[in-house]
């Protein structure tokens, strides 16, 4: 009897301890969760973190660095470079040329000893004829002098069809004038806005001779046939 009450109490000891040691161990077990629990926690609060600050940082990106700002300044630099090349390709020369004018000379009972010089506008748009004709009679070395006194208020701008005049004193009434010679011969030139040569010379047929000496001189173009032989 007592044998068997001594196998109980042994059992009930053993059983009582190995409840001990399990319960120790759950305790344990239980004790050790929170490292997982912490590591999970984190997780989300890093996912949460990067992934909005990641695509804050694209939508940016996109936004402002490709369409604010690339396509805004592409088309800022395009419209500025625009205008200067449009406006250069719209100053062409205006001038009354060789290549948009016809020429004719006539001579004019009065005043004596001059003749007249007409330039017709042939072209498609107008043109100015700057200043004053620059001619040469024959083999002459340098062009005659303009009479500044004719010098007209605007420069004389032609339209399609229009003409301009220009008064040329041949020699002297008097008979003053020297280094006289005679010639079939005549080309004239034009200038430019900065009196300039504006083209090439034209070969104008006098039909007769002409007799020139050395105060040959020619008057700035003029609108009015008229003003062009008062000089």
């Amino acid at each position: 009897m007592r044998n068997l009450r001594f196998r109980r109490a042994a059992r009930t000891s053993v059983l009582g301890t190995a409840a001990l040691i399990a319960a120790l161990s759950l305790t344990a077990c239980q004790g050790s969760d929170p490292a997982p629990a912490a590591f999970d926690a984190e997780a989300p609060a890093a996912g949460t973190s990067e992934a909005p600050a990641s695509g804050k940082a694209a939508g940016d990106t996109g936004t402002a660095g490709t369409t604010g700002s690339g396509s805004g300044t592409a088309k800022d630099s395009g419209s500025t470079a625009a205008k200067p090349a449009s406006k250069q390709q719209k100053q062409v020369s205006d001038a009354c040329t060789d290549t948009n004018t016809k020429l004719a000379i006539t001579s004019v009972p009065r005043p004596v000893n001059h003749m007249l010089l007409t330039v017709t506008n042939t072209g498609s748009k107008a043109c100015n004829a700057y200043y004053y004709p620059t001619l040469r009679f024959g083999e002459a070395q340098s062009v005659p002098p303009v009479i500044e006194e004719s010098q007209p208020q605007a420069v004389v701008t032609l339209s399609p069809g229009q003409s301009a005049y220009a008064g040329i004193r041949t020699s002297s009434a008097d008979g003053s004038g020297t280094d006289g010679y005679s010639t079939t011969d005549l080309e004239v030139g034009f200038q430019n806005a900065d009196a300039g040569s504006a083209g090439g010379t034209v070969s104008v047929p006098m039909g007769a001779e002409v007799y020139v000496d050395s105060t040959l001189a020619v008057t700035y173009w003029q609108t009015d046939m008229d003003d062009a032989l008062m000089h």
